[in-house]
């Protein structure tokens, strides 16, 4: 088997028994409680899908979509004000992102995840003594 270099866009939501997905232009869907059991599920269904094609689907190959909301109601390790401070957006109007209030555009929604993605590399960064 052959590793496959495509991205497979991941829609995903939450659900009261924990998190539904399907695969945007792949007739493929899955279920798991936590967004770590979601990703196994996920590749193991794909990888029956693409079991005829030789290709083999990892982790890599996926790019999950969550709503803000859903992403703040999962990393809740994550202060939506620290985020607003550390991006220079109002830390109300983020605020009205995350509970679903407001709908960002599409450039808000890059500056939140670029933010998102700077603050997860200084804390892959980190050692402790």
């Amino acid at each position: 088997m052959k590793n496959s270099k495509r991205k497979i866009a991941i829609t995903v939501e939450k659900t009261s028994t924990g998190y539904s997905a399907y695969a945007d232009l792949e007739d493929v869907f899955s279920t798991g409680k936590d967004i770590p059991e979601l990703y196994q599920n996920l590749i193991e269904a794909l990888n029956l899908a693409y079991e005829d094609e030789g290709v083999e689907i990892t982790r890599e190959n996926l790019k999950l979509r969550l709503d803000l909301k859903q992403f703040f109601q999962y990393y809740r390790v994550l202060n939506a004000t620290f985020l607003a401070q550390h991006i220079g957006m109002n830390p109300t109007l983020l605020s009205q992102y995350v509970r679903g209030k407001k709908t960002p555009s599409a450039k808000q929604t890059e500056k939140i995840l670029s933010g998102i993605q700077s603050i997860g590399r200084e804390l892959a960064e980190l050692k402790f003594v």
